[in-house]
């Protein structure tokens, strides 16, 4: 199997400046979960794995920070790999969470092999990267083990925050920040840590990986309630399904009236009634496009971060990446 021959990173326009080193990376992680010393019985879920490697956002930002002060070496590479394998085994064990049914556009793991199959291979997955991060500095091995503890710690505070529809804007900030918004952050630090910037400027890039994850993750919150299917590649409108308060509700239960407020508590918690009501009142009330006004102003902010950062090509593509998060369709 050809570990570049799926390269869905090509649609993002601002990747094409690392476009060959992520094929670089997809090689890596394939060579890393695959080889004669595999049971048989299990390839198959690892090529099911290894050939949906999705956009690759979070290696192409390790790369891009590293672009800004000079060229991609082969450590880029190896913690641009580690960094897709601890968010895709997250992905795994997302999908066993949320009954997730296709990802990627394909149907899942849990779904083909059953939820046990799904949990040990993120775990198995997992397991690869920390005997990775053997061979790294531990300065940067530091940055890979602290970014993959904020993503659990920040799914948990969100299963942890299910039905809690009196949640705030301020901790809904504050969740998706350690659940998706660190792992951006991380990847940008250590792609510049690894180009020897100084901190000033390593700092000002995990400042833009901030906001600018903050942003990914309100649109992708979007998506989940708005996006089609088709276009997205994964189950639809599991966020509503499993009562995760996001963004566009929170403002659409402080924006309704104390009888209407009821009425969308009342939609929120029956998962048998039509998503399509639900998606006319946040129209309805603007709930939507307050979400959207939101990722923006935090993708204006990412940019802002990077007046440090030396102006060129890698600089270039990171803003156009940052305005990607907040206006993509999958």
């Amino acid at each position: 199997m050809d570990a570049t021959e799926n390269m869905p990173w090509r649609d993002i326009p601002s990747f094409r400046l690392v476009d060959a080193d992520l094929g670089r990376v997809a090689e890596l992680i394939h060579r890393s979960l695959s080889g004669p010393e595999w049971a048989q019985e299990i390839t198959p879920l690892l090529e099911h794995f290894v050939a949906r490697s999705g956009k690759m956002i979070r290696p192409a930002l390790v790369l891009l920070a590293g672009r800004c002060f000079g060229p991609v070496a082969k450590q880029h590479i190896d913690v641009s790999a580690m960094m897709q394998m601890v968010h895709d085994a997250t992905l795994l064990h997302d999908d066993v969470v949320d009954d997730g049914l296709t990802r990627r556009g394909a149907p899942t793991v849990n779904f083909l092999w059953g939820n046990e199959s799904a949990v040990l291979l993120g775990d198995f997955v997992l397991s690869r990267v920390f005997r990775m991060t053997v061979d790294l500095d531990p300065v940067l091995a530091r940055v890979v083990a602290e970014t993959a503890v904020r993503v659990c710690e920040g799914e948990l505070r969100q299963v942890a925050q299910r039905q809690n529809w009196q949640l705030t804007e301020a901790e809904y900030i504050s969740i998706i920040t350690d659940k998706s918004a660190a792992f951006f952050s991380g990847c940008c630090r250590i792609g510049a840590l690894l180009s020897q910037a100084s901190d000033e400027q390593a700092e000002a890039l995990a400042r833009y990986g901030l906001n600018a994850g903050i942003a990914f993750q309100i649109e992708d919150d979007l998506l989940d309630i708005a996006g089609k299917e088709r276009e997205t590649g994964k189950t639809a409108q599991r966020d509503v399904t499993k009562s995760k308060p996001t963004l566009a509700i929170i403002h659409l239960l402080g924006a309704v009236g104390a009888s209407a407020r009821a009425e969308v508590l009342a939609l929120l918690n029956d998962s048998s009634r039509s998503r399509d009501e639900l998606r006319r009142m946040l129209d309805r009330h603007g709930s939507l496009d307050y979400a959207r006004g939101r990722a923006r102003r935090f993708v204006d902010t990412a940019i802002e971060a990077l007046a440090p950062v030396p102006d060129g090509d890698g600089k270039d593509a990171l803003i156009a990446t940052a305005r990607f998060m907040a206006d993509r369709k999958a």
